[in-house]
């Protein structure tokens, strides 16, 4: 009994599933695109602050941070001006506390959105060889029930049915490129965010010999 209705589910669920798998690409390439606008403004941000933070190593002018600190548009301009803020009041003291926080504040407006593609990116196969198995279930089923259809009905029905695996695959392979991609961009936003808290010790540190030497 419980076969004969998994036979009858299977019936219309290969096309259900491709409908499916439809709606989901079309989710995953609308968020694609928004993270690719979303974090294309703050990966050239944070290239053009890398280069101003190598000047300022290079020339060994760290008072340049404090120009840096003023780009308000700028992740690390933001935590560079809580970290030198945080150092005139504090010192050094909980100045990797305050870096930390700020990460993890910003961490999950960078990161938005991924945990779908992930998911897209790892389900969507599977998705897609169910819809297969359903085809291939009524395929079978069909030939049963016209045995004079012969194996040419058959190899149609396997044909179409496992569009649904191709189609799941194509859904999944953009997703897991898109995540991958995204994800180094973060790591590389939050490394930069590193680097910021680095010149800001070294920042703090020179200002303190400056004042015992006066």
């Amino acid at each position: 009994m419980l076969t004969e209705r998994l036979f009858n589910i299977a019936q219309g669920g290969a096309e259900t599933i491709l409908w499916l798998l439809l709606v989901i690409s079309v989710i995953s390439v609308g968020l694609i695109l928004e993270r690719w606008i979303a974090l294309k403004s703050v990966v050239s941000r944070t290239t053009k602050n890398r280069a101003r933070m190598r000047e300022a190593l290079q020339s060994y002018n760290l008072s340049d941070l404090e120009d840096l600190s003023k780009d308000r548009d700028s992740l690390e301009g933001r935590a560079l001006s809580y970290g030198l803020r945080h150092v005139r009041e504090n010192g050094t003291e909980g100045l990797s506390e305050i870096f930390h926080s700020f990460a993890l504040l910003e961490r999950p407006q960078l990161e938005r959105s991924l945990n779908f593609l992930a998911t897209v990116g790892s389900n969507a196969p599977f998705v897609g060889l169910l819809g297969t198995v359903l085809g291939i279930m009524k395929a079978f089923r069909d030939l049963a029930a016209n045995a004079s259809a012969g194996n040419e009905a058959v190899m149609s029905g396997i044909a179409e049915a496992l569009v649904a695996t191709a189609v799941g695959l194509i859904v999944a392979i953009p997703a897991v490129i898109a995540y991958n991609a995204f994800q180094k961009q973060v790591r590389g936003i939050m490394q930069s965010i590193d680097s910021v808290r680095e010149l800001c010790v070294a920042y703090a540190k020179s200002h303190s010999l400056k004042a015992k030497g006066n």
